[in-house]
């Protein structure tokens, strides 16, 4: 019948309709949660391996993949973003022992590769290429750590995207790997011993059934063992457990001078337990190892930074909404002893902290969303000398206390990155060592306007937000706009292919709301946004679009949201409560189900942000907003839902794809029957890949080209 089907006249796709999978509704799941009975409908979809799970995903994807792709426009933007996206890239360079070391991409290849040098004049020689380790680019890099002296370089792979890594060890010298692979690792760091002997990593249990990244179980029992260069994995030495806390996860640092080894324990995603162990009494590493405890409450962030001999240095949030640095001595750690080394500033938020050149510290502020970079003294806490920064972001830092050289990156909404190298030995100014320039026919940064604007929300806390878009853009254009809103986590301006492109092919606007729940302004800018206020992120984000729209920017029909994991959570949640605003919407591997997102993989840790299911005024405020529960069928045409491209990935173990499965499911039955929807619900489900990290460029460009079809299709973009 006409009611079940969606023209797409008007997206191009000529009298094709559109019909949605029929997905079983399945109402014997039923749960009570405090007196209210919540049915489950599509339960059935959390078993990833089901084959009425397979038999949904290929269903979903034989709708969506044709209209993105059938087209001529797919091609167009497809070959016009391969070639924007083919420029040589950079990262910044490390130093260990007498060589430099940095990862290079000559533009298209899937994966960055990584090469040294003698000098920084040098010949780069190759070191490792992981485009040699899988045909289709799909392992990737996650992770890696050099030994002190730069004999041993140990590195993490990641294959199709799983947060699963397996680690191996090579011998700089001879470019070979040692036989041994450590397996079931995630979530860890690789701390060398200062004899570069062997590393302290992290890892999981043995668990029933496969562990690829397409499967669902919950981690827990993360155990800290000690691997000695050489040898098997099965002689590695347990050195620290918590058998009574399964959701803990350890990370591991080796201090400076290599006499402790610190434990930062965390649950969730906020605050820490600090231990010690001292390795100088310990001697050869042969057990459990002696562990002292510094910080007993789960209360605050702390943060190792260094160490001259028992007075270590913590980057920390205690007392503090905005960090300082206390120095805690471990021979006399009680909290009333602590000095504070840098008081927190009034207004900026001290992000990051490396110690370089014996005695100095270099500290990234984050100053109304854009770094800064101070250098301070290590005795006193002084400043020493400010490095000059434009508008824009340091995406990298490389220092070592006992080197006097470091590196770092800048990047902003129009600079794909510059590198900058300074010696503290010479005290010159900083020089530009590697500068990333785009291949773009005409293109001037002066040819684009950047503004920040701060906007009043809907309790009229001030929000600040950039505007991308071209200098002589007049009038309202498509938007774009991108938010986050969560975890402390700052969206601060970087360079991004996809967004150039929307400005450049589209003539369109950019627009990136720095909502609470992030880490802009600290600790209360995160509080303002977590448990019980988590409203408040999604009324910030709302308000955004209302200013973009009432200053002559974009028009409701032009404006489309976009946001990844607890992102996609937030454009979730504003489709369903200001389906008017937009006129489409990307949610990429979203939170979606708020009453069983704790149950998956890594879902626990997220209690800390969204609040525990399981405690009844969590439940009820998760159930006013959770985008799984609050579907509704339109009561009338100008509250349909935006044309809406729901994203994941078969081996995101990060959030499972079981939100999304479940959400398209839920909201296209809702719609299949109204005929007041026109626009289309979406579910795109890629194969081979994860939550985002490691994701091969073949893969990168197919999604972002994707994106920018759908996109185009449903604002109604004029070429």
């Amino acid at each position: 019948s006409a009611s079940q089907t969606v023209y797409l006249a008007k997206y191009g796709v000529k009298n094709m309709p559109l019909r949605y999978p029929e997905a079983r509704r399945d109402s014997s799941n039923t749960e009570e949660f405090f007196g209210q009975k919540i049915t489950d409908h599509y339960r059935w979809l959390e078993d990833p391996d089901a084959a009425e799970t397979e038999a949904f995903v290929k269903a979903q994807n034989e709708i969506s993949q044709p209209f993105l792709e059938n087209n001529d426009e797919w091609k167009v933007i497809n070959e016009k973003l391969t070639k924007l996206w083919n420029y040589p890239k950079y990262n910044c360079p490390s130093k260990y022992g007498n060589r430099y070391f940095f990862s290079h991409n000559s533009g298209l290849q899937n994966q960055n590769v990584l090469y040294t040098m003698e000098s920084l004049q040098g010949e780069p020689e190759l070191f490792l290429d992981p485009n040699t380790l899988s045909e289709d680019g799909t392992v990737a890099l996650s992770g890696s750590s050099f030994s002190d002296d730069g004999k041993y370089f140990a590195y993490g792979l990641s294959a199709s995207g799983s947060d699963w890594i397996k680690i191996k060890i090579r011998n700089v010298e001879t470019g070979e790997d040692f036989p041994e692979v450590l397996e079931k690792v995630k979530f860890s760091s690789m701390e060398w011993t200062k004899d570069c002997k062997g590393i302290f990593y992290g890892r999981y249990p043995e668990q029933e059934g496969k562990a690829d990244g397409s499967e669902t179980q919950m981690n827990e029992h993360q155990k800290l063992y000690y691997h000695r260069v050489g040898q098997p994995q099965s002689e590695d030495v347990l050195v620290a457990e918590f058998p009574e806390n399964p959701s803990y996860r350890i990370g591991a640092n080796v201090s400076d001078c290599g006499k402790y080894l610190i434990l930062l324990i965390v649950k969730d995603c906020r605050d820490n337990l600090v231990y010690f162990a001292d390795l100088e009494e310990a001697g050869a590493i042969t057990g459990k190892l002696q562990l002292k405890q510094v910080i007993q409450k789960f209360e605050a962030d702390y943060d190792y930074i260094t160490n001259t001999g028992s007075k270590v240095v913590f980057l920390t949030n205690k007392n503090a909404p905005n960090y300082h640095l206390v120095c805690i001595d471990f021979d006399d750690p009680a909290p009333e002893k602590w000095q504070v080394l840098v008081p927190q500033h009034d207004t900026d938020v001290l992000d990051w902290v490396e110690c370089v050149d014996g005695n100095k510290l270099i500290l990234g502020y984050i100053h109304d969303v854009k770094t800064q970079l101070h250098v301070h003294s290590l005795e006193t806490g002084q400043l020493l000398r400010q490095f000059p920064i434009d508008v824009g972001t340091i995406v990298g830092c490389f220092a070592r206390k006992c080197s006097s050289e470091i590196f770092y990156q800048f990047v902003s909404f129009l600079t794909p990155g510059i590198i900058y190298h300074y010696d503290f030995a010479d005290e010159r100014e900083p020089t530009v060592f590697r500068e990333c320039k785009i291949q773009l026919e005409g293109f001037r940064p002066d040819n684009y306007s950047v503004q920040q604007v701060f906007y009043p929300s809907h309790d009229g806390t001030k929000i600040p937000m950039f505007i991308v878009k071209k200098s002589s853009a007049v009038g309202p254009r498509p938007c774009l706009q991108y938010g986050y809103g969560g975890f402390n986590i700052s969206i601060q301006p970087t360079f991004s292919i996809t967004g150039l492109m929307f400005v450049e092919h589209f003539n369109g606007v950019l627009a990136f709301p720095n909502i609470r729940g992030g880490g802009e302004y600290g600790e209360k800018w995160h509080n303002a946004g977590r448990l019980h206020n988590k409203q408040n992120v999604f009324d910030d984000f709302q308000a955004a679009a209302e200013y973009l729209t009432a200053n002559g920017f974009t028009t409701k029909p032009q404006l489309a949201i976009q946001g990844a994991s607890n992102g996609g959570l937030l454009v979730g949640a504003c489709l369903l409560q200001r389906p008017d605003l937009f006129g489409a919407v990307v949610a990429q591997v979203g939170v979606l189900d708020m009453l069983r997102f704790h149950k998956f993989t890594i879902g626990h840790a997220w209690t800390s942000d969204f609040g525990d299911p399981g405690k009844k005024e969590h439940f009820e405020n998760l159930l006013k907003y959770s985008p799984l529960h609050n579907v509704k069928t339109p009561a009338d045409k100008a509250n349909q839902y935006p044309a809406t491209l729901i994203l994941t990935a078969d081996h995101d173990d990060r959030v499972s794809p079981l939100h999304s499965l479940k959400f398209a499911a839920t909201i296209q039955h809702a719609v299949k029957e109204c005929e007041l929807q026109e626009n289309p619900i979406l579910l795109r489900v890629y194969s081979k890949a994860g939550h985002g990290a490691g994701k091969p460029t073949t893969k990168k460009i197919e999604e972002a080209t994707d994106i920018l079809t759908f996109l185009s299709k449903s604002l109604q973009v004029n070429q």
